[in-house]
């Protein structure tokens, strides 16, 4: 992560990283591309009421704009590949499995199960800036959400701005092996490969999507999906995917998770600086230690 003092710093590795221009990003944002300059050398502050459509813009957490977009800035720390914040350096790195496990118990009011038609334009718009979809991918989705509502969320900030967002899906046993011999693409799922859990003598859950904008929301939208596999009849599920984020390998190793295969060309589809990696396990004995 690097640390922010101002937002046309943030504004300037923010083009760079997508490989735009001004007058581009100027035009997305309806507006002159001398304001944009403006912005880039910190001459002036953008308004309040233009914040929301640059956080639609962008991506940026809404709290990272309001934290750099003042007359007294509050230095912030930022990575634009995860879209993950944090105001201190402790913050930065993700916490241990255990404190992920001892916090079970603690709920939020701001976490909501995705609502398909009002939600998914903005989830496919945010997966879009890591990897390449295919067309069929929206009703593979909304068919996995149907199936499985308890795994799938979206998280808001305090102010009511996307934070963070879970897409779990339910696969076939042809899938699974597919994907774990690294055969077969997680944005290349067909309808045929979305499947009842209920019906599986080993359930299949695929993480397709899991993120959020700092520790705190990703122990939020990750806390129900735990709960429900806790709650499963049957503990010898299998929960697997081929995550876009590289901070959190740590913490899913300890959690039950082993990595099946790793792919060591750079992943230039997803702008990133990390390998491909397929990981799969289950969560029942790191739940299941003493006192948990």
């Amino acid at each position: 992560m690097k640390k922010y003092e101002q937002f046309g710093e943030l504004l300037i590795d923010y083009r760079t990283f997508m490989q735009i221009s001004q007058a581009d990003f100027a035009a997305q944002l309806q507006v002159d591309p001398r304001t944009i300059q403006r912005w880039e050398r910190n001459d002036t502050l953008i308004k309040p009421n233009k914040e929301p459509e640059i956080a639609e813009v962008t991506l940026f957490p809404y709290q990272v704009i309001r934290n750099l977009n003042s007359p007294d800035p509050i230095p912030t720390y930022y990575d634009l590949h995860l879209r993950k914040y944090a105001l201190t350096e402790i913050g930065v790195e993700m916490p241990d499995a255990d404190w992920f496990r001892d916090q079970l118990d603690k709920k939020t009011d701001r976490l909501m199960q995705i609502d398909f038609e009002k939600d998914f334009d903005y989830l496919i718009k945010y997966m879009g800036m890591h990897r390449n979809l295919n067309k069929n991918i929206k009703n593979v989705i909304q068919e996995g959400i149907k199936m499985v509502p308890e795994m799938n969320h979206i998280l808001h900030d305090d102010s009511g701005y996307y934070a963070a967002h879970s897409i779990i899906l339910p696969i076939t046993n042809e899938a699974y092996l597919k994907l774990r011999s690294n055969q077969l693409k997680d944005v290349d799922l067909e309808l045929s490969d979305i499947t009842n859990y209920k019906l599986q003598k080993t359930p299949i859950f695929l993480a397709f999507d899991v993120t959020a904008d700092c520790n705190e929301n990703f122990y939020h939208i990750i806390n129900p999906c735990i709960h429900f596999l806790q709650s499963l009849p049957n503990q010898n599920y299998i929960y697997c995917g081929i995550p876009y984020r590289h901070d959190n390998y740590e913490l899913t190793e300890k959690a039950g998770l082993k990595i099946i295969w790793e792919d060591k060309i750079k992943n230039i589809e997803r702008k990133g600086h990390f390998s491909r990696r397929f990981i799969e396990g289950n969560f029942t004995q790191f739940l299941n230690t003493p006192d948990h």
